[in-house]
């Protein structure tokens, strides 16, 4: 399987039966608590539409990953997909998301660790993301976190 069927899988998979204040006030709780668990130094955020529901911001991060969230959050609000799957899209055609989006790369970013928040039967409405770690990592972190979310 490739990394793009893969991405595209976890999309399908990692999909919410409900997502309100308190889900992700919850999924905003469990990121966190997973987060110091491993000592991890990220941001984390949760969005419905574009109103950010949790933010979090970790020792070892900045102002900076605030604004890589932003980034990121934007190119799922655009294209419905991950960050990741977004970015290794362009990768797989052969240029980048920079040369080839045509949008301006100080508000929009194609790295990892932005995912969709699908609800079944009404498509995305919202993003939960983090920020502070190499992209695959950010990316592998919340499809991590999501399924045990989801599980519960």
């Amino acid at each position: 399987m490739s990394l793009l069927e893969e991405l595209a899988e976890q999309e399908a998979k990692l999909v919410f039966t409900s997502f309100d204040n308190e889900v992700a006030l919850d999924l905003g709780a469990f990121l966190l608590d997973a987060a110091r668990s491993a000592g991890l130094p990220v941001t984390i955020s949760v969005r419905r539409g574009r109103q950010r529901l949790f933010h979090a911001a970790l020792p070892g991060t900045s102002a900076d990953n605030d604004e890589w969230i932003d980034r990121k959050s934007r190119v799922v609000d655009r294209y419905g997909q991950s960050s990741y799957r977004v970015g290794e899209g362009f990768r797989a055609r052969g240029t980048t998301f920079e040369e080839s989006s045509r949008l301006d790369p100080d508000r929009y970013a194609a790295h990892g660790g932005v995912f969709p928040v699908t609800v079944a039967g009404v498509g995305v409405v919202g993003t939960v993301g983090v920020s502070g770690l190499p992209q695959a990592e950010d990316h592998a972190f919340v499809v991590e976190q999501l399924g045990r979310f989801l599980a519960r």
